[in-house]
């Protein structure tokens, strides 16, 4: 297996507790060998899926986005740079979307509750009479759904 670390050390080392990575390794994320006495050994390319995982959900994408990611590259050795490359790409576009979407956040909450006010007539994010839920699930003029007019 070459040089291996412990659970203790790949804690340490990536700043998650043993049981996360137990977890992380139940989810399939990450992947350890054991030795004749049952104890989990990492080796070293585990930190950098790892340091992957933690910056994937600190930019908010789900487990599930994060496993169909990580299932792309390979388990039992580091991922070239092309490997990584390719893999940023595919998400570019889901990163620039979040991005849009907490400047547009920023923003008008700025303007609706940023002065206290919580003005009922100028408030870009009031649902009057429930009209957005046609539009679909989720906070839809916050995600870019124009309020529709109101009637005669």
């Amino acid at each position: 297996m070459g040089v291996s670390l412990p659970i203790g050390e790949v804690a340490r080392r990536s700043g998650i507790s043993t049981s996360a990575l137990r977890f992380y390794e139940a989810r399939g994320l990450i992947r350890s060998e054991r030795t004749t006495g049952g104890q989990r050994r990492y080796r070293r390319d585990v930190l950098r899926r790892i340091a992957f995982v933690r910056a994937a959900q600190r930019v908010g994408l789900s487990l599930e986005e994060i496993t169909a990611a990580l299932d792309t590259l390979p388990m039992g050795r580091a991922p070239s740079t092309a490997e990584w490359k390719r893999l940023s790409q595919s998400w570019r576009g889901r990163l620039e979307q979040r991005i849009r979407l907490l400047e547009g956040l920023r923003d008008r909450l700025d303007s609706c509750i940023g002065c206290g006010c919580l003005s009922l007539r100028s408030c870009t994010l009031l649902n009057s009479g429930d009209l957005a839920s046609g539009l679909g699930p989720g906070p839809r003029y916050l995600l870019g759904d124009t309020p529709a007019a109101p009637g005669p």
